[in-house]
């Protein structure tokens, strides 16, 4: 038994949303996803998938991008992404697909590991960050704890974070949510978001003040699951 994580399967198989604009490597993808997903997880891995799963706008063009994900192999963790116009309430959600695990103020317990997060949001920075960004950071940041503070009250011993924003700006700089990160002792911080060989250097990777940072995106792991605990 493995966790894995994946994020940005922008699946959209009810609309016509292609990915070729970041690149070739984008042409067929869900299909490469759904094949190196078989290739590598088994029924009794957990896959922590980042957010933006589908381009669906609600839960009716959702369903068939949901519907492939829920029957590929492992137990599946999904947090928020910016796209993700189709998720609704938790209760709403949890009723149609009752084995996935969906994170909204709420943690999943991998063994003696809290699973946390919050979809995340844009970082302070010098290029766009406004009153409302400021808002949205703030109450992201409130979420979080709430998954930390959770986990932490049901006798979690390590945590790793999930989230679908990068944790700081492009300059890498401290944020809200690093401070939180190291505050609560987290051990790992797996984000996606990031698509294009351009971008993927605006992201942080590896260790920082005790913290593992790793990008998941899918163009940026070649769309294939990779393994975050033996």
């Amino acid at each position: 038994m493995s966790l894995y994580a994946i994020g940005d399967l922008h699946f959209s198989t009810a609309v016509n949303k292609p990915m070729d604009v970041f690149g070739d490597n984008w042409d067929n993808h869900q299909e490469k996803i759904i094949n190196n997903w078989k290739e590598v997880i088994s029924d009794e891995d957990t896959v922590l998938v980042l957010g933006d799963t589908s381009w669906a706008i609600n839960m009716d063009e959702a369903k068939e991008d949901l519907d492939i994900i829920n029957n590929l192999p492992g137990k599946k963790i999904f947090i928020k992404g910016n796209h993700d116009y189709w998720w609704s309430s938790l209760n709403k959600l949890k009723k149609a697909y009752e084995e996935i695990s969906f994170l909204q103020n709420t943690y999943y317990k991998y063994e003696n590991i809290g699973i946390c997060g919050s979809r995340g949001w844009l970082c302070p920075n010098e290029v766009k960050f406004d009153e409302d960004d400021e808002k949205i950071y703030k109450r992201e940041q409130l979420r979080l704890k709430m998954s930390l503070d959770a986990a932490k009250k049901d006798g979690c011993e390590e945590f790793i974070v999930i989230t679908h924003y990068p944790p700081t700006n492009d300059k890498l700089q401290p944020s809200g949510f690093t401070e939180i990160y190291e505050e609560y002792n987290v051990k790992k911080v797996i984000y996606g978001h990031l698509h294009g060989r351009e971008f993927f250097d605006m992201g942080l990777k590896g260790e920082r003040n005790g913290v593992d940072y790793i990008l998941a995106s899918s163009d940026y792991i070649n769309f294939k699951p990779i393994k975050i605990i033996e």
